[in-house]
């Protein structure tokens, strides 16, 4: 499990073709890794992979066929910034919301505007996604946990303060870019019991 709380901003190093999968090599750049572990997990963009190599800058982590196909990982070039997160221990604060780093599917930046200090992005998301994003609700976008401002039938907007955008990978995020949405998990849990409730009815 994560926060959404990034922890540092790392770089894509390289991406290996290994029979169908791909095995990534990430620069950890800005995140805290003195006590890494080989099988940990950490939330790169999002999504939840495991270290199975790593030194002192460094770590790899292979990505499945599925994992490339519903995650923008497989589209990014070496040199990439990237969100980190390591997993979240019992004792950590919840600084923002529970995340799985499990990606439920992609979105694209539809517009960046200046709100005083603060910008306003907004984001498009696929029909299926948007039933579970509500306005003042929480929504992952490339490992950040977000507060919803605005939603509608073809997207939904948010607020991110400076801190935000200079300690992320947003800086460098622009118009057009595709980005991993991850929905918040009470939202899932609540539509299966609901589910559960009426096929028992």
């Amino acid at each position: 499990m994560f926060t959404g709380i990034i922890e540092g901003v790392g770089r894509l190093a390289a991406a290996t073709p290994l029979g169908g999968d791909t095995r990534f090599t990430f620069d950890t750049g800005t995140l805290p890794f003195s006590e890494v572990q080989l099988g940990e997990s950490i939330a790169c963009n999002g999504v939840c992979l495991t270290v199975i190599a790593f030194d002192a800058s460094s770590f790899q982590a292979d990505a499945s066929t599925e994992t490339l196909s519903l995650t923008t990982l497989g589209a990014l070039k070496p040199g990439a910034l990237l969100n980190l997160e390591r997993a979240m221990r019992p004792t950590d604060r919840l600084g923002g919301h529970l995340v799985s780093g499990h990606v439920d599917g992609l979105g694209s930046v539809v517009s960046v505007h200046d709100d005083a200090r603060a910008q306003r992005w907004r984001f498009s998301a696929p029909a299926a996604l948007l039933k579970y994003i509500a306005k003042k609700g929480s929504i992952c976008v490339d490992g950040v946990s977000l507060t919803v401002n605005e939603v509608d039938a073809e997207g939904f907007e948010v607020a991110l303060i400076p801190h935000t955008v200079s300690h992320t990978a947003f800086a460098t995020t622009g118009v057009g870019d595709a980005v991993n949405l991850e929905i918040d998990l009470v939202a899932r849990y609540v539509e299966r019991l609901l589910g559960a409730r009426g096929d028992a009815a």
